[in-house]
């Protein structure tokens, strides 16, 4: 029999206690993988098909091969294997500001963390997506100035429920200018949303990017058994 609650390791972070946890949900008779920081639940393996559209329609919208990608934020790595999952990506940084994350993955605590390690199209940056997407440098430490076909968010819970600061000023059209700067012309950025379609956020995109709109994702939600419905966010860049 699984037991019912296991903390499997505990950190302390600039932005809170950061938890990983494994419990039993008796209703469905299934262990569940969870990340918390503070009192936040940031990630659970229950609902993943959101995490994973992300990385299908964001690629799905791009055009060539050998795509150059980059997914802002680890979690327990559904986003970064769809990306590797698409046999068009070349080469996939994924930037997370938690060492500890990237750790549960390079030790195999976290399931997908083995496969993500031995990709060799794959390599986890410990860094900040915010002050990199601002920066003139961007996301590779070993290519400042690096452009990327595809740019994937799934950090905050939506453009309007940040998890800390750091965030605040990205969504707005000044922090999405910065953004697109480090995208290839045509190039696609995907956005992760908890929430439904927000078409004040979808505006903010239309007016940087020359297309947006917005995918509605739903699943089933065996905890409430009914529909559940979040949004991945899709822009793509001027080829001009």
């Amino acid at each position: 029999m699984s037991r019912l609650f296991e903390e499997l390791d505990y950190r302390p972070t600039p932005i809170g206690a950061l938890v990983l946890r494994r419990r039993h949900e008796a209703r469905l008779g299934v262990d569940v993988l969870e990340i918390k920081l503070g009192d936040e639940h940031l990630m659970s393996d229950l609902f993943t098909a959101s995490e994973i559209a992300l990385a299908q329609l964001g690629l799905a919208a791009c055009e060539g091969d050998g795509l150059d990608v980059v997914v802002g934020g680890l979690g327990l790595g559904y986003t970064a294997r769809a990306a590797l999952d698409e046999p068009r990506t070349g080469s996939l940084i994924v930037v997370e500001y938690l060492e500890a994350v990237i750790d549960w993955h390079q030790t195999g605590l976290l399931p997908l963390g083995p496969e993500l390690v031995a990709d060799p199209r794959c390599r986890l940056v410990e860094g900040d997506f915010f002050a990199m997407a601002r920066s003139e440098a961007g996301f590779d430490p070993e290519a400042p100035g690096r452009l990327f076909d595809a740019i994937l968010l799934d950090i905050d819970h939506s453009p309007d429920a940040l998890l800390d600061a750091r965030s605040e000023s990205f969504y707005q059209p000044e922090g999405l200018h910065k953004l697109a700067a480090h995208l290839k012309p045509g190039g696609m950025f995907g956005l992760w949303s908890d929430e439904r379609t927000d078409d004040a956020f979808t505006g903010r995109l239309s007016a940087v990017f020359a297309h947006a709109w917005a995918e509605p994702v739903t699943f089933h939600n065996p905890l409430q058994d009914k529909p559940f419905t979040q949004t991945v966010y899709l822009a793509r860049k001027s080829s001009g």
